[in-house]
C-alpha cells in the first residue's frame, strides 16, 4: 500500500504526476473508446449475419482501436485506395455521409449500417443514400455547386492517370449533363423524387448500383 511507503517530496511529486497522468489516460480511453452494440440487435437492424459482423468487427478494431473513427484516420485509410490521386476531398464528403450523427466521429455501427446498405439494401435505399451523400448541405436537394464539388473530388481522387485523359472542364460537362437529365422541372435543384426515377431510368446506373451486391 501506498501509505506504507516512506518517499521524499521529490518522488512523491513524480509518483503523483504519474497517477495524475494515467488517471487522465484511463478517462479518456472511457471517453474514447466505443463498443458497439450487441451483435444480436445490429444482426436485425442490417443484412448482415452475426458471422459477418463478428468479421466486420475484427476488421473495423484493426484499423481503429479505439472503437471509433475520425475524419483524418477515415482519410488516412482511404488514401491508400487511390494512390495516384487526392482522395481526401471525396473522403470528406464520403465521412460525413457516415457519420449520420454529425459529431465528428463514424462508429462501428454508423460503418456497418452504412455498408448493409451499400452492399445489400434495395434499389431506393442505395440511392436515398447517394443522394444524401451528394447533398452536401442536407437541404433536401442538390444543387449545380454541390455537384460541381463532388465531381471534382471524384475526378481528384481518380488522379491525373486516367485512360484517355480527361479535359479540363470535364467536371462542368458532366455536371450539365447531370442537371439536364435528372432536374425534371428545370428549377435549378434535383430533388430526391427526381434522382431516383432519373437513376432508375439510367441502365448504367442501375448496373452500377449492382457491382458489390456479391462482394460478401
Amino acid at each position: 500500500m501506498i501509505s506504507n511507503v516512506s518517499v521524499t517530496n521529490g518522488n512523491k511529486n513524480k509518483y503523483l504526476s504519474l497517477l495524475s497522468d494515467k488517471i487522465e489516460d484511463e478517462l479518456e480511453m472511457t471517453t474514447v473508446c466505443h463498443r458497439p452494440e450487441g451483435l444480436e440487435q445490429l444482426e436485425a437492424q442490417t443484412n448482415f449475419t452475426k458471422r459477418e459482423l463478428q468479421v466486420l468487427y475484427r476488421g473495423f478494431k484493426n484499423e481503429c482501436p479505439s472503437g471509433v473513427v475520425n475524419e483524418e484516420t477515415f482519410k488516412q485509410i482511404y488514401a491508400q485506395f487511390f494512390p495516384h490521386g487526392d482522395a481526401s476531398m471525396y473522403a470528406h464528403y464520403l465521412f460525413n455521409a457516415f457519420d449520420t450523427a454529425q459529431n465528428g466521429s463514424v462508429k462501428f455501427e454508423d460503418f456497418v449500417t452504412a455498408l448493409s446498405i451499400l452492399l445489400r439494401g434495395t434499389v431506393h435505399e442505395k440511392l436515398r443514400w447517394t443522394f444524401n451523400l451528394y447533398d452536401i448541405n442536407k437541404d433536401g436537394y442538390i444543387n449545380k455547386e454541390e455537384m460541381m464539388d463532388i465531381v471534382k473530388a471524384i475526378y481528384d481522387m481518380m488522379g491525373k492517370y486516367t485512360y484517355p485523359v480527361l479535359k479540363e472542364d470535364a467536371p462542368r460537362q458532366h455536371v450539365e449533363v447531370f442537371f439536364q437529365k435528372m432536374d425534371k422541372n428545370k428549377d435549378g435543384v434535383v430533388t430526391l423524387d427526381e434522382f431516383i426515377e432519373s437513376c432508375q431510368e439510367d441502365d448504367n446506373i442501375m448496373r452500377s448500383l449492382q457491382l458489390f451486391e456479391n462482394v460478401m
